[in-house]
């Protein structure tokens, strides 16, 4: 298994709710992000989220789909983010959807964890590309 590992930036951008989703206290966004580092790439997504009457209680999910290079192959591929936050203790998982990779990045598997220090933001990405027959 390698490790890549760098800094990002995101930008987070409110939607409207769904016409669907009425009276919803979900709440959706646009991700945009840019990663450096070992994982030089732009990450488009949405995400869909819930803050509960508790302040320090949340849930959310995401798609994200990572496009640009990973320690120089070039591709694409999409992370599945899944957060809770149960009175302030945070639990988050994101990982890569399986034989979502493509190119050079085609049999890509890994787990993404984010680090939040100071306001930056940081990720150390565990993967694996295997080849697919």
């Amino acid at each position: 298994m390698a490790r890549a590992s760098g800094s990002f930036d995101v930008k987070m951008t409110p939607l409207a709710p769904d016409e669907n989703a009425r009276g919803s206290s979900i709440g959706r966004m646009v991700l945009d992000k840019e990663y450096n580092g070992d994982l030089a790439a732009s990450g488009k997504g949405q995400m869909l989220a819930h803050r509960t009457g508790v302040d320090t209680s949340a849930g959310y999910v995401a798609l994200e789909l990572v496009t640009g290079t990973l320690a120089g192959k070039k591709g694409s591929f999409v992370l599945q983010h899944s957060g809770t936050m149960t009175r302030g203790a945070q639990s988050l998982s994101v990982t890569v959807v399986p034989d979502s990779g493509t190119e050079q990045l085609s049999g890509l598997s890994g787990t993404l964890k984010i680090l939040i220090e100071n306001g930056k933001h940081a990720y150390e990405f565990d993967y694996v590309i295997e080849k697919i027959s």
